[in-house]
């Protein structure tokens, strides 16, 4: 990590985060992988088995490996794993979310009930719109609403991607990483209202869920901060739509 991530160089628990939750009104949340190793899906899934807030991973296994069922089939039936991420928006081929290995990989998660959750940018939105073509059948969660430019220099890019995107049932998108695509000292709740309201257009409220990318938030913001982005947005809109965004699609997407 460098200098400017040192607010992530330390620890981050369930202890610390269960007083957030408890002050956010919120029971629960999903662990999502951040480094592509094992041992981390492990220690993950060791950690729910202990603190019940832990309501489902999203752990990593190469999904490109030759022997990638066989991993599958040692972790299927863990209750608390539920999906699988790789992170595409970090690989120099901007197509690889739909290459062969690892399109052959993600077809396997079905057949395991695991979801798969897709870290992006704009930029590798056409080859994820080609992975999602070619698999009807798998649940997808776009993750951080794919994490357009927040200085506005790829929105009709990033617009169309969404909008192709949003037109496949089995996607759905988290409302999340947003303060760390904005300026971390000077960003404003307004500044992300034209992103989530687009979204919330496209996918509807059935498929968006909030997410607060904690601790990488932290970063830009603390988690009361960036959880309040998306529950002051959400006020505007119906008891049922907030009770959809704020947990229920959450909770139905993972299996929770």
């Amino acid at each position: 990590m460098t200098n400017e991530l040192e607010a992530l160089k330390q620890n981050f628990l369930p202890a610390d985060l269960a007083p957030l939750l408890s002050e956010t009104g919120r029971d629960g949340s999903i662990a999502v992988q951040a480094r592509e190793v094992v041992s981390e899906t492990d220690f993950l899934l060791n950690l729910a088995k202990t603190h019940h807030s832990i309501r489902g991973v999203v752990g990593w296994i190469d999904l490109c490996a030759d022997d990638v069922e066989v991993v599958l089939e040692s972790y299927y039936g863990n209750p608390k794993l539920k999906g699988f991420r790789m992170l595409i928006h970090d690989r120099a081929n901007v197509d690889f979310a739909d290459s062969i290995p690892h399109l052959n990989g993600v077809s396997l998660l079905n057949k395991y009930n695991f979801t798969y959750d897709l870290l992006l940018r704009t930029i590798h939105l056409p080859s994820a719109i080609r992975l999602v073509q070619k698999l009807p059948n798998q649940p997808f969660v776009v993750d951080h609403i794919a994490k357009p430019a927040m200085d506005g220099s790829d929105l009709a890019a990033w617009k169309l991607g969404i909008k192709e995107l949003s037109t496949y049932p089995n996607v759905m998108c988290k409302l999340s990483g947003l303060v760390t695509e904005a300026d971390w000292e000077n960003w404003h709740a307004s500044d992300f209202t034209m992103y989530l309201d687009f979204v919330l257009e496209a996918f509807g409220a059935d498929r968006l869920m909030v997410g607060s990318d904690w601790p990488v938030c932290t970063v830009a913001a603390d988690y009361i901060a960036t959880m309040n982005i998306t529950d002051e947005w959400a006020s505007k809109l119906s008891s049922d739509e907030q009770s959809l965004i704020l947990g229920e699609t959450c909770a139905k997407f993972y299996s929770v």
